[in-house]
């Protein structure tokens, strides 16, 4: 689990699968399990204040954005907190019910790997060309790191799991979101990424 703080009252929390799986959460249990997800959030806050300082105290809007490779990306903004002298969230009904969360739910097909090194970028790239797994991608530059995003269209279903297996061969599932990548973001390659950098850097 990896916490980030984004301003004062919004904290990201990005879960790999290894993360729920240690919780023996699935991945569809967020949907359907409302206890298990309950419990996980309430982790989730105790380490955010542990390590941030974050104090999720008072309204909170909780979304989760579910990616197929990576896991799952929960933003939680801290909402603003009841007027002096309303005493609602007093001890009693934080035992009840401790968060006074909105949560908003989205699933994202879109795969997206980082890579510290160029080499690893070129690398999968001939593994994905030569395995004829995809031609396809495009390709960003984001905080010092090289980041590879495939569209669900690129990716044969049969054979999705590989492409997966490859991408985390060389790289790692990032905590970073589709619309964070195309507002600061640097678009290196829009398409074909694979194909140009096979073209380009491989002989």
């Amino acid at each position: 689990m990896k916490i980030e703080r984004l301003s004062q009252d919004r904290i990201r929390i990005f879960l790999t699968f290894d993360d729920l799986s240690e919780r023996g959460i699935h991945k569809d249990d967020m949907w359907r399990e409302p206890p298990k997800l309950h419990d996980l959030f309430l982790e989730m806050m105790d380490q955010a204040y542990t390590e941030l300082g974050f104090d999720a105290s008072g309204p909170l809007a909780v979304e989760v954005l579910a990616m197929p490779a990576q896991g799952m990306i929960i933003n939680v903004t801290r909402g603003k907190t009841n007027a002096a002298g309303d005493d609602s969230t007093d001890e009693d009904e934080m035992e009840d019910d401790i968060y006074d969360m909105e949560v908003t739910m989205e699933h994202s097909d879109v795969v997206m790997f980082a890579f510290r090194d160029f080499e690893d970028v070129i690398s999968v790239a001939k593994q994905l060309k030569t395995s004829k797994l995809t031609e396809g991608g495009r390709l960003y530059s984001y905080n010092g790191k090289w980041i590879l995003v495939l569209e669900p269209a690129q990716l044969e279903s049969t054979r999705y799991h590989a492409v997966i297996a490859l991408l985390a061969e060389y790289g790692e599932a990032t905590s970073v979101t589709h619309a964070m990548l195309e507002e600061y973001g640097k678009v290196i390659m829009p398409e074909s990424a694979i194909h140009e950098i096979c073209n380009h850097f491989l002989y």
